[in-house]
């Protein structure tokens, strides 16, 4: 019987908190950017959490972890679903966008589906060259 007191006791308070802490997030409103996961060089390297701003038109990608990259002259050159393999260290429902940027640099940045929309805003798809 003092077992399952206890039990409905830590119940209610665990539910409490995790209540509080959900109103505390809403009341703080919507965090700006995208959030993604990148691998810099595009096919190489590792996948690394992070957010995708689009300030002036220009995009920057700002890890969790380092310094800001800017992705000046951006453009998405292609849209895939992850391998397997790439599934294991992103979620595998996501969306690999390759883009290109000046300086022949590359990136691919993992995105949910939802998202897609939004980063192509900041990074346009690349006219064909057909």
């Amino acid at each position: 019987m003092i077992e399952i007191v206890v039990a409905v006791l830590g119940a209610v308070g665990a539910g409490w908190l995790l209540r509080r802490k959900h109103r505390a997030r809403t009341a703080a409103g919507p965090v700006p950017g995208i959030p993604c996961m990148v691998r810099l060089p595009a096919g190489e390297g590792r996948w690394r959490p992070g957010r995708v701003y689009g300030d002036q038109g220009a995009a920057r990608w700002v890890p969790q972890r380092g310094e800001p990259v800017a992705l000046p002259g951006g453009r998405a050159t292609g849209i895939r679903v992850p391998s397997v393999k790439e599934g294991i260290s992103i979620h595998p429902g996501s969306r690999i966008v390759t883009c290109v940027y000046d300086g022949d640099g590359s990136v691919e940045i993992a995105v949910m589906p939802l998202d897609v929309r939004e980063l192509l805003e900041f990074v346009p798809q690349a006219e064909s060259g057909s």
